[in-house]
């Protein structure tokens, strides 16, 4: 268990999200809208999805794709997963 959470480290993921969006990791503050704040649309969410998928060996459907939306509610989702697994 404490693998997992050593796994899902915020800043790693905060720079995951800013490569994928092409932007500077400051710009991915916690509660900054990824749509709203820093023009994210349906393909690069998808991307987002997919990525995180990889990284971290969890499956993600299409439906949790709202869920992404900000860097905290994404990584609430991942932990989700990952407890999951």
């Amino acid at each position: 268990m404490v693998q997992q959470s050593l796994a899902l480290d915020i800043d790693d993921l905060r720079e995951t999200i800013a490569n994928i969006l092409d932007i500077d990791t400051a710009e991915v503050t916690d509660d900054a809208d990824f749509v709203e704040d820093l023009d994210m649309d349906s393909l690069l969410a998808l991307e987002i999805l997919v990525s995180l998928e990889r990284k971290y060996h969890v499956k993600i459907g299409e439906e949790h794709m709202k869920e992404v939306r900000s860097l905290r509610s994404t990584h609430s989702l991942l932990a989700n997963k990952l407890e999951s697994a």
